[in-house]
């Protein structure tokens, strides 16, 4: 089952309240367990449930890889160990811009984040992930984690995504890149999907033709 068609905590945004890597998937802990047991076969990982900073927004708050996980600044030490035992090596973003999920799209090849991040915020970011960090938009839009989603097989993006933009991220991240769109429309197919190299989570409201691009995309097929 790579692909699984749900809603986490009642929202069909599913990558606003989850993240993953090809380690594991990182849900809120309201997530019931029946649910949490058919995102781990979905996605082949063990899922974990936590929050940062009291916060079920997981997704929006949390971007990483196989190595590292940028989180926003209000994480606390316990929910930084509690990942650390993953394995992961974490890091906080501060400032402004410290949403790292909505600002920061990464695979293990490199990340892709918001220009308006500070230059010790890249730094750090590449630091923690253990990739080369490059700036830029994604449909002219700076939240560039929200926008798309990435993994080690593949990229989906805002379907207003320029040809220059996915030339950009596919030489960053390796993989070939495409548009779509998820939840019968919406273009912020960051916010609506969850996905490692092994399946995908994607809202209720998404239809077959968008869950076939998803699938080719992502090369879950």
């Amino acid at each position: 089952m790579p692909l699984l068609h749900i809603d986490v905590n009642g929202s069909p945004y599913v990558g606003v309240f989850a993240r993953a890597n090809d380690r594991v998937a990182l849900v809120p802990p309201a997530v019931p367990e029946v649910l949490q047991k058919q995102i781990a076969e979905a996605m082949g990982v063990p899922v974990h449930p936590i929050s940062i900073g009291g916060s079920n927004i997981i997704g929006s708050v949390v971007a990483m890889n196989t190595r590292g996980a940028v989180v926003a600044d209000f994480a606390d030490e316990e929910e930084i160990a509690s990942l650390e035992k993953l394995g992961l090596k974490v890091g906080r973003v501060a400032g402004k811009f410290n949403a790292a999920g909505n600002n920061v799209l990464a695979n293990d090849h490199g990340a892709f984040v918001n220009p308006d991040l500070s230059k010790h915020a890249e730094k750090s970011i590449s630091d923690i992930l253990g990739v080369p960090v490059e700036r830029g938009t994604l449909a002219g839009l700076k939240t560039v984690g929200s926008a798309a989603c990435v993994t080690g097989k593949g990229a989906l993006c805002h379907p207003k995504t320029s040809d220059e933009e996915l030339d950009l991220l596919e030489k960053l991240f390796k993989v070939e890149a495409d548009i779509g769109t998820v939840n019968h429309g919406a273009p912020f197919i960051g916010a609506g999907l969850m996905a490692n190299s092994r399946g995908a989570v994607v809202g209720m409201l998404t239809t077959g033709p968008e869950l076939n691009r998803i699938e080719n995309a992502l090369n879950l097929i």
